[in-house]
């Protein structure tokens, strides 16, 4: 889905949430097979019994990308990704969570050197059944100004 949404249009405050997806055993092999992350921790099942969680843990940087790319449903013709920051990773999620994504708009201001544009910040938290934060990052947005164009 494509919409035109101007800086002008964020509010502070405004949320959306996500529908859940279950992680797999299938995401976890295929994303080590694609970064080359092959810790224990994730692949060794055996080894993980003697570890604290007791059992493999999906990597953080695959609960990222899924929890990012679960928040894509709308493309603002726009807005671009200017970054994220303040990454964090307080729970683990397990073969068989499920997880969702809650994003709260917690800021706008303008961009300081780019007079035609606006920076949003939205709080990413990516939850599971638990009602656990799992991962928990701000997603920095360029948005173009109305009248900018």
């Amino acid at each position: 889905m494509f919409i035109d949404k101007f800086f002008e249009q964020f509010a502070v405050g405004d949320t959306r949430e996500t529908v859940g997806r279950t992680i797999t055993e299938a995401d976890i092999v295929l994303h080590a097979g694609q970064t080359g992350d092959f810790y224990p921790h994730h692949m060794d099942a055996e080894w993980c019994k003697t570890q604290p969680f007791k059992q493999r843990i999906a990597h953080g940087t695959l609960t990222f990308a899924i929890g990012i790319g679960m928040t894509a449903g709308e493309i603002n013709s726009r807005a671009m990704t200017y970054g994220y920051e303040k990454l964090r990773f307080p729970h683990p999620v397990f073969i068989g969570d499920t997880i969702r994504v809650r994003v709260t708009l917690a800021d706008k201001r303008d961009h300081p050197k780019r007079p035609g544009f606006g920076i949003v910040t939205e709080q990413i938290e990516v939850i599971n059944q638990r009602q656990e934060c799992v991962l928990a990052t701000q997603h920095l947005l360029l948005v173009e100004k109305q009248g900018a164009a």
